[in-house]
């Protein structure tokens, strides 16, 4: 039986290019619906205000208009007439408040406070996060995810409860730590006038240590395994290439996790807050927001209080700057 025949392939056949004087095809290039054409490029402008018109007015809600308003404020001042019995009044100031904010001696020395807060407090943590994440992602480590919870755990507390908890354990007569260290007579005050800062932030650096170690860790994993392995065939120890590969490959997490430590340190408020009521020499207005506190809620002074946090915004903005510009320098030497 006679096998049959077999059909011969077609040839792929090539669509003719269109006569340069012919309309264009619908949905091929060229088309107002094709790639590339304005049928596309609407589309894509559709898209990109999708996803971001929800952004800017979230970001306007919540940041811009109560700027604006902060700054309305600050240009206004309540007077009392009648010796206090003839109600308020609100005149206009305009930079009025400003200047007495900068006149204000306990305003200034609050963020003498915060640079000696920032002085101790900086070093202490993200150094201590930067070698914790070093050891965890050394290669003698066990029980990695143990520790990275164990580190991390603290951060998930509070900060209103992890203040009350340190509270309670550098109360004299409650704690256990200072009964301890009176037992081996080192005899500590936690909220004597020098030291109430070290308790301020012992609190701060429990909380975010493991937090920023968190995001050493990250960046650590991101380091080319062959580069690590290159390191250790050329002789480097594992001190030397912590020091020298590690760290100089992940810059650029050292240099955000600085800065976003900067901004939230000058607005520290919930550790002296609650730290001052038994260190009674830090005062009421020992860091910025307390004073912004104070004077709003206790001295009913809004106009000034809108003022100083403007100032202060001002402040971080301007520190935001110098860290930006100084780590841009050290990632690019």
């Amino acid at each position: 039986m006679a096998a049959p025949l077999a059909r011969p392939a077609r040839k792929a056949t090539r669509p003719a290019a269109p006569h340069p004087g012919s309309p264009p095809v619908p949905g091929g290039p060229g088309s107002p619906s094709g790639p590339g054409g304005p049928g596309t490029r609407r589309g894509q402008r559709r898209a990109v205000a999708l996803f971001t018109v929800p952004f800017f007015a979230l970001f306007t809600a919540v940041t811009v208009l109560p700027l604006l308003y902060a700054l309305w404020m600050s240009l206004f001042r309540e007077e009392s007439s009648g010796l206090g019995f003839g109600g308020t009044e609100r005149v206009f100031a305009g930079l009025g408040n400003f200047t007495e904010a900068l006149g204000d001696d306990a305003f200034i020395r609050s963020f003498g406070n915060i640079a000696l807060y920032c002085a101790l407090y900086i070093p202490a943590m993200v150094g201590g996060a930067l070698v914790l994440a070093l050891l965890v992602d050394s290669a003698m480590a066990r029980a990695r995810r143990f520790f990275q919870i164990a580190y991390f755990l603290p951060h998930a507390v509070p900060g209103l409860i992890a203040s009350l908890i340190w509270l309670y354990l550098y109360t004299p007569g409650l704690s256990p730590v200072t009964d301890v260290l009176d037992a081996l007579g080192a005899h500590w005050n936690f909220f004597g006038e020098d030291e109430a800062i070290f308790s301020v932030v012992n609190i701060s650096a429990w909380q975010w240590t493991g937090y920023n170690m968190i995001i050493f860790y990250a960046g650590l994993q991101a380091v080319p395994r062959e580069v690590l392995e290159a390191a250790t065939v050329d002789g480097a120890g594992a001190l030397r290439t912590a020091l020298q590969v590690k760290i100089p490959m992940i810059r650029p997490t050292v240099v955000l996790t600085l800065l976003f430590t900067c901004v939230g340190a000058i607005q520290l408020f919930d550790a002296p807050k609650l730290v001052q009521l038994r260190a009674n020499t830090m005062g009421e207005d020992w860091s910025p927001t307390m004073f912004i506190y104070t004077v709003a809620f206790k001295g009913h002074d809004y106009g000034l209080a809108a003022a100083s946090s403007l100032i202060l915004a001002l402040v971080a903005g301007l520190l935001s700057f110098v860290v930006t510009k100084l780590g841009n320098r050290w990632k690019a030497s």
